[in-house]
C-alpha cells in the first residue's frame, strides 16, 4: 500500500462529525491512467462543507472536505489528454461519466456516477487507514488527485479566487436564474438566503435583466451587499414578509428562488409567487424537511416548483460563457470574497458561516513541492 500512496500532503480532515476538523499529513494515491494531481490555489468554504460536517449531508469518512476550488495541474496520467502540467483549472464536484442516459441527453449535472468519487478512497493517513475526498474533491488541502473530467482549463486572465467560486457558488445561483428558472427579462425575482449562492443568484437575476430584485435574508448586515450586487428592495424574513412582498409586487414575485433548502423556506418562497409564477428550490434540505401542499392550491396557484442541481451546469460547454462575464465586469465576484485564511483555519470558518459572519471565506492551503 505505502507504494500506491507516495506523495504526501497537509490536508483538514473529518474524521467524525462531532469533533473538529484537524491538519495532518495524508499520502494521496498515485496518479491513475485517466486522473490528474492538482496543486489547491483557492478553495471557497461552503455551507455544503458545513453540511457534511455536522452529518446534515452524507459522506463516508474520515474525510478531506472542500470542493469549490481553482489549482494547478502537477500531473497527469497516462490516458489523459485534456490538460497538461502546469496547466490552471477549475474543480468538479460533480464529475460526468458521460455515458449514462443523463450525460447522454445533455444534464451532465444529473449523472448516474457524478457523485461516485466521493465513496472511493483517493488517500491514506499515517497508519495506512483510507481517506475519503468530500464531494469528490477534497480540497481542504495542499494537493488533491481528481478524474481528470473533474477539471475544466482556466484561462490565465481569469483571478484565482474567481475561479474556485465558479466552482460551486456562483453557477450554482447564476445558473439557477439563468439555466433553470430561465428568469424573463422585465420580471420580478426574489431570492431567499443570501449566503453564496443565493447572492450568486441577486447577480444572475441582473444578468438576466429582472425589472425588481427583492433580497431576503434573516440578517439584516446582508442588505448592503445584496444592493451592491443588483437588488433593488432588502427585506428581513420575519413575520412581516408576506405582506411587505405583497405590497412591493402587487401579487407576489414572477419567480423566487429558495436559497436555503428547509421545509419552512421552501414554503415561503412558495407563498410569495405569484398566480402562475416560478419558485426555484436551489438550496439543499434534509430528507426529513417534508414540504407539504393541498391539492387546491397546486390546482388554484398554478405556480411551477422546480428544483436545481448545481445550476445545471455543463461545465465544458456553459464555463467559457461565465469566463465571459468575468471578464466583462458583468460578474464582479469580488464582494462574494468576504475573507481569506488557511486550511487550520476551516472550523472558525464554520463558525463564521453558522453565525452569518461570512459569505465566503477562500482558502489557500500553500503550495507543496512536487
Amino acid at each position: 500500500m505505502t507504494n500506491a500512496y507516495r506523495t504526501e500532503v497537509r490536508a483538514a480532515v473529518l474524521r467524525s462529525t462531532t469533533t473538529p476538523l484537524v491538519v495532518e499529513a495524508i499520502r494521496l494515491r498515485n496518479v491513475g491512467p485517466d486522473e490528474v494531481r492538482v496543486r489547491i490555489e483557492a478553495t471557497g468554504v461552503c455551507h455544503s462543507d458545513l453540511s457534511l460536517a455536522r452529518g446534515k449531508l452524507a459522506q463516508p469518512l474520515p474525510s478531506v472536505l472542500g470542493h469549490e476550488a481553482c489549482g494547478t495541474v502537477l500531473e497527469i496520467g497516462a490516458e489523459v489528454d485534456t490538460v497538461a502540467v502546469g496547466d490552471r483549472v477549475l474543480l468538479l464536484w460533480i464529475s460526468p461519466c458521460g455515458n449514462c442516459s443523463f450525460c447522454q441527453r445533455g444534464e451532465p449535472h444529473l449523472c448516474v456516477h457524478g457523485a461516485d468519487r466521493s465513496g472511493e478512497p483517493y488517500a491514506v493517513d499515517q497508519e495506512n487507514r483510507p481517506i475519503y475526498p468530500g464531494l469528490g474533491v477534497g480540497s481542504f488541502a495542499e494537493q488533491t488527485v481528481v478524474r481528470a473530467n473533474a477539471v475544466v482549463p482556466v484561462p490565465p486572465d481569469i483571478p484565482v479566487t474567481d475561479a474556485a467560486l465558479l466552482g460551486c457558488a456562483v453557477t450554482t445561483g447564476v445558473g439557477a436564474v439563468t439555466k433553470v428558472a430561465k428568469v424573463a427579462a422585465g420580471s420580478t425575482v426574489l431570492v431567499l438566503g443570501l449566503g453564496g449562492v443565493g447572492l450568486s443568484a441577486v447577480l444572475g437575476a441582473r444578468l438576466a435583466g429582472a425589472r425588481q430584485i427583492i433580497a431576503v435574508d434573516r440578517n439584516p448586515d446582508r442588505a448592503a451587499l445584496a444592493a451592491q450586487l443588483g437588488a433593488g428592495e432588502f427585506l428581513l424574513a420575519d413575520d412581516g414578509l408576506k405582506h411587505a412582498v405583497r405590497s412591493l409586487t402587487g401579487h407576489g414575485a414572477d419567480y423566487t428562488f429558495d436559497c436555503v433548502g428547509s421545509a419552512a423556506t421552501i414554503r415561503t418562497a412558495w407563498s410569495l409567487a405569484r398566480r402562475g409564477g416560478t419558485v426555484c428550490v436551489v438550496g439543499i434540505g434534509g430528507k426529513d424537511e417534508v414540504v407539504q401542499f393541498n391539492a387546491l392550491e397546486l390546482f388554484h396557484f398554478a405556480r411551477t416548483l422546480v428544483g436545481c442541481v448545481a445550476g445545471s451546469l455543463d461545465a465544458r460547454r456553459d464555463l467559457p460563457q461565465y469566463f465571459d462575464w468575468v471578464r466583462n465586469g458583468d460578474l464582479d465576484l469580488s464582494l462574494l470574497a468576504t475573507g481569506t485564511a488557511g486550511i487550520a483555519d476551516v472550523e472558525r470558518c464554520f463558525t463564521d458561516l453558522e453565525q452569518g459572519r461570512a459569505v465566503r471565506t477562500v482558502l489557500t492551503p500553500g503550495p507543496e513541492a512536487d
